[in-house]
């Protein structure tokens, strides 16, 4: 099933090269088509992370050839300072140039990957040690906002320590891991969106969302977010409270699973025959299970239970939620929402929930580990 669907998605990459041109796919709107823009969003990177997974697989020169474009591109975006103020930076360049210099060793991808951890470096707020989410230093409304998407954005600061030996992006992304996990987890494992930190003091304020149900729920994909990230950062820090933090909320996520193992977009929205899923969330979930997993040894008395589990949610989504019965689709997995309350893509593709369906399936069919580490 794994192999079946990576080709029908490598398909699809393949004929929406020339649909998409040099402009990036985002989200569908109420619609079939991929809203397409020129490289000025956080979502840019996951179409370079895909064209470089399809090349990975296929040996396809057409899709190499593509994602260095795009990579040229993301030169320019950082040349030009285009819509880089926020903490995304390590979605954009982590599938982009940090994936051209895992695969080809090209030192001009290596020093632009560099140049960007030092942009995501830039957001550091020494007073209140953290990796400001949004917007300018001193903001009024955002300077003393953290959030958990943040943590899929530390691995290109554990990797530019590595190969530069400077201990202070590392430095950085154990900081925020651990801030993350102390305000953005709750007690029974569920997690805030964002959280707010007096900006002089750095005196903790309050967790609040941005795109959940409310400020108390729990927003599917940004649980998915930890999952995934605090699993990632164990594995640059080898800290056993990040794998152990990864493990729990990760039960929590399944355990609020509904019957066919794809979340709706929030873990406490009331559930009707109307309630959007998320199925980006539960692909990203999916990767960060897998990424679980291959930290656990075998006797490891959780190891089945995840591996049952995404075995479980990645069948649903090949299944019940991909595109493989569609020839001409644009997107891969349907049902994906971007922004529920804010009446933004419900219902619609979404181009991270499209790459990480990809990574997972590359994942379980090749043991891929995507571009987030070396």
């Amino acid at each position: 099933m794994w192999k079946f669907a990576i080709e029908d998605a490598v398909e699809k990459t393949r004929n929406n090269i020339d649909r998409f041109g040099d402009l990036f796919p985002h989200v569908s709107m109420n619609g079939k088509k991929y809203e397409l823009n020129d490289n000025d969003d956080w979502t840019d990177g996951f179409w370079s992370g895909m064209l470089w997974l399809c090349y990975e697989y296929s040996n396809d020169p057409i899709f190499k050839e593509k994602a260095q474009r795009t990579v040229e591109s993301f030169q320019n975006r950082l040349n030009k300072n285009i819509v880089l103020d926020h903490h995304d930076i390590g979605f954009l360049y982590s599938l982009s140039s940090k994936a051209q210099w895992m695969i080809e060793k090209n030192e001009a991808a290596r020093e632009l990957t560099l140049q960007a951890a030092d942009k995501l470096l830039s957001r550091w707020r020494e007073k209140g040690q953290y990796l400001q989410a949004w917007g300018p230093k001193n903001d009024e409304k955002e300077g003393g906002r953290i959030i958990i998407d943040c943590l899929l954005n530390l691995p290109i600061l554990y990797w530019a320590s590595e190969q530069t030996g400077e201990p202070k992006y590392r430095d950085v992304a154990e900081a925020q891991a651990e801030k993350s996990r102390r305000y953005l987890v709750r007690g029974d494992d569920s997690s805030y969106h964002t959280f707010f930190f007096n900006q002089e003091t750095g005196e903790p304020i309050g967790g609040a969302t941005h795109q959940g149900y409310t400020n108390g729920s729990t927003w599917t994909r940004g649980q998915a977010w930890g999952i995934y990230g605090f699993a990632l950062s164990y594995h640059s820090t080898k800290n056993s409270t990040y794998l152990d933090t990864a493990k729990r909320v990760a039960k929590y996520f399944i355990e609020h699973l509904p019957d066919d193992f794809v979340s709706y977009w929030d873990f406490n929205a009331q559930v009707n025959e109307d309630t959007p899923r998320d199925s980006s969330a539960t692909a990203i979930a999916a990767c960060g299970l897998l990424e679980i997993i291959s930290h656990l040894n075998e006797d490891d008395i959780d190891r089945k239970y995840f591996e049952e589990a995404v075995i479980k949610m990645m069948n649903s989504l090949v299944e019940n939620y991909s595109t493989v019965k569609e020839k001409d689709a644009e997107g891969l997995l349907k049902h994906g929402s971007y922004h529920v309350r804010g009446d933004l893509a419900i219902d619609d593709y979404m181009i991270w929930g499209d790459y990480f369906y990809l990574e997972a399936l590359m994942r379980l069919e090749k043991n891929h580990k995507g571009y987030w580490y070396e």
